[in-house]
């Protein structure tokens, strides 16, 4: 049906018995415990990869398959699936990618395993934020890049803050450095959505009221205990 109306498909993993179905317009979601074959029909299909990966380390769907998705060269993205319970901002999801692989490539050396994969670089990762996450959502074409003909989808950072001062590096600055105090404007589609570290058009008062009214209106639901820490999660 999605494909009758020219839709995206995502998946949550994948299952074999819907092989005959991938092909270029599926992403799939976490795949920690995908077999050989698996990934194998991933790559010859076209598909494309979206990793939550503090999500997937946090609530234990398994180790993040980086590694894999560039071993097939498949297409990937970053997402951050539950917002609720890990930073939803980018600059965390590059952070977290970019060390975990690092981490399992040092431990594949030190183990003195021949053939060992090189390390994703800062500028590995800013691509993967900005024109893979564009590619895995079938936009490439619109947006992702500084490209004319393009949308006018611009963010610029401040790389004289304190947090990256000297500014040494670029990509460096941006993956191991910044964080959402850095974003100083946004354009999209060339229309200025933060200007000046300000969010643009935005009543962050009443977002503010708002969500703190359901929060207090799920927790009287559930009577659950409040205290000034915030609400109590039986369990956790």
């Amino acid at each position: 049906m999605a494909r009758e109306v020219g839709a995206p498909i995502t998946l949550h993993d994948l299952l074999l018995p819907l092989a005959k179905l991938m092909g270029p317009d599926v992403t799939y979601i976490h795949c920690c415990h995908l077999t050989a074959e698996e990934w194998k029909l991933i790559a010859s299909s076209g598909g494309s990869l979206s990793l939550a990966t503090p999500i997937e380390m946090e609530m234990g769907h398994g180790i993040p398959p980086i590694q894999q998705a560039l071993d097939h060269k498949i297409p990937w993205s970053l997402s951050n699936d539950v917002e609720t319970e890990i930073p939803s901002d980018f600059f965390t999801q590059m952070r977290t990618n970019f060390f975990l692989q690092r981490m399992q490539i040092f431990t594949r050396e030190r183990a003195k395993e021949s053939n060992v994969p090189p390390l994703l670089t800062v500028k590995d990762i800013v691509h993967v934020a900005t024109a893979g996450g564009a590619r895995a959502n079938w936009l490439d074409k619109r947006t992702g890049s500084l490209t004319p003909g393009k949308e006018a989808d611009v963010i610029l950072l401040t790389a004289n803050a304190i947090n990256v001062t000297p500014l040494n590096h670029a990509y460096g600055a941006i993956v191991l450095g910044m964080d959402t105090s850095n974003v100083d404007t946004v354009f999209v589609g060339g229309r200025v959505k933060k200007w000046q570290g300000q969010l643009v058009g935005a009543d962050l008062d009443q977002l503010r009221t708002r969500s703190a009214q359901s929060r207090d209106y799920l927790l009287a639901q559930t009577k659950w205990p409040r205290t000034v820490l915030g609400g109590y999660l039986p369990g956790h």
